[in-house]
Formats: C-alpha cells, sequence, structure tokens
C-alpha cells in the first residue's frame, strides 16, 4: 500500500503544474489577434481607395481644363481611367461636370473599396472624391 500514498499527491502536483499554459493562452488569443489584423487590412483599403479616388479626381479635371470645351469629358474620363489600377477601374463612377460654357470644371469620382483585397468582392462603401478648377481660356 505504500506506493498508493503517492499517487494522490503527484496528481495534485501536476493539477498546479502551469506547463503548457502558455501555449493554451497563445490558441485562445489566435482568432482575436487574426481578427484585429484583417481589421487592420481593411481600414488600409478604405484609405488606400480614398486616396486613389482623390489624384483621379485631381488627374481627370487637370486633363479636363486643358481640353477644349467639347473635348472635356472624354480627355476626364480617359484620365482618369489611366491613374486607376485596374481592380478599381470596373466599379468607378465618373461624371466630369462643369463642361460647355461653365467657367469651372469639376470632376467626381466615387470608388468601392474591396473586401480584403483589390477584385475579390466590393464593402457597401462607396468613396467619393471632387476636384474642381477654373476652365483655361475663359
Amino acid at each position: 500500500m505504500k506506493g498508493h500514498g503517492g499517487e494522490p499527491g503527484r496528481i495534485r502536483a501536476r493539477l498546479r503544474d502551469e506547463r503548457g499554459q502558455l501555449s493554451v493562452e497563445f490558441t485562445g488569443m489566435v482568432p482575436i489577434i487574426l481578427v484585429t489584423l484583417v481589421l487592420l487590412w481593411q481600414a488600409v483599403l478604405v484609405g488606400y481607395t480614398f486616396t486613389l479616388a482623390s489624384g483621379a479626381a485631381d488627374e481627370g479635371v487637370r486633363k479636363a481644363v486643358a481640353a477644349d470645351a467639347g473635348d472635356r469629358q472624354s480627355r476626364c474620363e480617359a484620365a482618369v481611367n489611366e491613374r486607376l489600377p485596374g481592380a478599381w477601374e470596373g466599379p468607378a463612377e465618373i461624371d466630369c461636370g462643369g463642361g460647355g460654357d461653365s467657367d469651372m470644371v469639376t470632376t467626381t469620382v466615387t470608388l468601392k473599396a474591396p473586401v480584403l483585397f483589390p477584385g475579390f468582392a466590393d464593402l457597401p462603401v462607396h468613396v467619393r472624391a471632387t476636384a474642381g478648377a477654373a476652365a483655361e481660356g475663359k
């Protein structure tokens, strides 16, 4: 019976042992870490979409201002599409306003923010940027 007396003591000692605790805690934190990284990446993509829309609107209005009144729309759209990367180009809405006799030329570019990586799917978030400039020769 001498061997049985030490058995409960060893079980209690193993229950208080902290070996493996770090692995269990890390496994529990992995989903939280991954969700945080995905949300941060998504925020970066939305911010990049804002940057792209703004740059494309600026480029579109710059080209439209330098063009003749009848050629402004086509030059504006071409400049915007040239400025946007392929994944953002398809869902882009481009409005080159202020043509004709107007003293002001405006360009509005509306893009959809992608989900996780461009070309996969789009968020229901529309990013809109507007740029304007005085028409040349007025």
